[in-house]
């Protein structure tokens, strides 16, 4: 039997390749940026050409590092970047312009005019999303009123729509010639056009929307055997899991029981607890999401957290500012001071996510006086992604009713240390590290040998989980409430500030 599987991690600001063996160590990895194409602001593209270029490379690369054939592998999973939208030709498999990525902001007037039809709250009883620029509905959208003739050629078939998942998929198992267009449940479930209850497309909603059915893909478990894998490197090896990455760092850290949590900190930050097999309502505005289905499984269901910009803050710092000569130095320069200062920075970029959903707030950085330098903003980054992260783990225990005994981290940001103890501080709760820091792909591998025969299931694959690190909470009630207090103080500073265009 082989006992290897590879892992395709597509991510926002690049694309890595793992492969594991059968007791999830990793033996080998390639990675590679890919360009963020921002042509107005608060546009935000990817060209989806060279993404699936990086990753043919990316799997021939990892294949030869690891000095294996692709006939060795036991299946291939595909973890991906859940909201960026792509439309392609079905005959030629080129793209009808650039991806656009989750954090772009150019359909707030095509959510204005669903919110003024449908209410504020949308179909969320249907979807577990409120209409926001955030989901894909209103980017599919977009793009089918952008392009003379889009919406036609998609209701004849001629036009196909995926989240980066599909795009992928589609390109490995044949492209033109036959490719899969799939998608799985939980990418499935973060484009606003999909019932999580009845696991299908919604109708309603995509005639409401002027979507047609026929561009979309079919859905499948996050977990199954889809397709063999005609094309590039991986070609001979099967196609057995789609994951949106958030989803796959759930089952990458082992979270497979209710009320286990994660918080994973890439461009973004995003919080995921397990609420079992029914969605959970969230008065505070949380999302519910398909957390994962295996094989033919009932599905089971996660309360999400979602914030815009946690990573990308450190590289704004460094591109934009030119503070940091790279990401890894925040964390020296943010140790050079005792304290922030009383400086705050709510990096609102695109608005602000959950719990606020608010498209109007901006960026603010406040408490600046003669006595802050580069170094107290430096610390005020960081600390933005711990507060962010914390208002949404209250909100969760909130409407869950469950206490988080202890959150599993994982991404780029939880090796720093500064952070995560300041982030235990705020929690009032413990942070664990995983060994395998990288749980998007490890979650992707873990699907796809589940679906190959590899494991006989999560109480197997939890028993390979393995914490690094952990951190204890160690500040005082009072000084928490503190802060936390001049944290809502500068968030209240960040509303009102975008005006609706025209």
């Amino acid at each position: 039997m082989n006992t290897y599987v590879a892992a395709i991690d597509q991510g926002t600001t690049s694309s890595r390749v793992m492969v594991f063996d059968a007791a999830l160590g990793v033996v080998a990895t390639a990675q590679r940026e890919h360009r963020q194409i921002c042509p107005q602001p608060g546009w935000v593209e990817h060209d989806p050409a060279e993404i699936l270029r990086n990753v043919q490379d990316l799997a021939a690369q990892a294949l030869r590092e690891a000095g294996i054939e692709a006939r060795q592998l036991a299946a291939v999973g595909i973890a991906n970047q859940r909201e960026t939208a792509v439309l392609w030709e079905r005959a030629s498999g080129r793209a009808l312009g650039h991806a656009i990525v989750w954090q772009d902001t150019r359909t707030d007037s095509l959510v204005r005019e669903v919110v003024q039809r449908v209410g504020p709250q949308g179909w969320r009883d249907r979807t577990g999303l409120p209409p926001a620029n955030y989901f894909s509905a209103c980017k599919l959208q977009w793009m089918l009123r952008q392009h003379p003739g889009a919406a036609q050629a998609a209701a004849r078939g001629e036009l196909l729509f995926g989240t980066v998942d599909a795009w992928l998929a589609w390109n490995l198992t044949g492209g033109p010639d036959g490719g899969s267009h799939v998608c799985d449940v939980t990418n499935a479930s973060r484009t606003n056009l999909f019932d999580i209850h009845r696991l299908r497309w919604d109708e309603e909603i995509c005639e409401s929307l002027g979507i047609p059915l026929a561009c979309l893909p079919r859905v499948v478990s996050t977990s199954q055997r889809i397709a063999p894998i005609r094309e590039g490197a991986l070609r001979g090896a099967e196609l057995a899991a789609l994951a949106g990455d958030q989803q796959a760092a759930l089952i990458g850290q082992a979270c497979f029981a209710p009320g286990q949590a994660k918080v994973t900190y890439g461009t973004g930050s995003f919080l995921l607890m397990h609420t079992g097999e029914r969605p959970a309502p969230s008065p505070s505005g949380l999302l519910g999401t398909v957390a994962y289905r295996l094989g033919e499984q009932a599905p089971c269901y996660a309360l999400e957290g979602s914030i815009a910009v946690t990573g990308s803050l450190v590289r704004w710092l460094r591109d934009n500012l030119g503070l940091i000569g790279s990401a890894a130095d925040i964390e020296e320069l943010a140790r050079s001071v005792p304290d922030n200062g009383d400086v705050y920075f709510v990096p609102a970029f695109s608005g602000l996510f959950a719990p606020h959903w608010r498209p109007d707030a901006r960026g603010v950085l406040v408490g600046l006086t003669h006595f802050a330098h580069r170094g107290h903003l430096a610390r005020a980054a960081l600390e933005a992604t711990a507060f962010q992260v914390q208002e949404i783990v209250a909100a969760m225990q909130r409407d869950s009713g469950m206490h988080l005994r202890e959150i599993k981290v994982d991404g780029g940001m939880s090796a720093n240390s500064l952070l995560m103890q300041f982030q235990a501080d705020l929690l009032d709760t413990p942070v664990i590290r995983p060994v395998c820091s990288e749980t998007t792909a490890l979650g992707a591998a873990c699907a796809a040998g589940l679906a190959a025969g590899l494991w006989s299931g999560p109480t197997e694959l939890a028993s390979h989980w393995k914490a690094q690190r952990r951190w204890e909470p160690a500040m005082s009630g009072a000084e928490r409430e503190r802060l936390l207090r001049r944290w809502q103080q500068a968030v209240q500073r960040a509303l009102d500030w975008s005006e609706p265009a025209g």
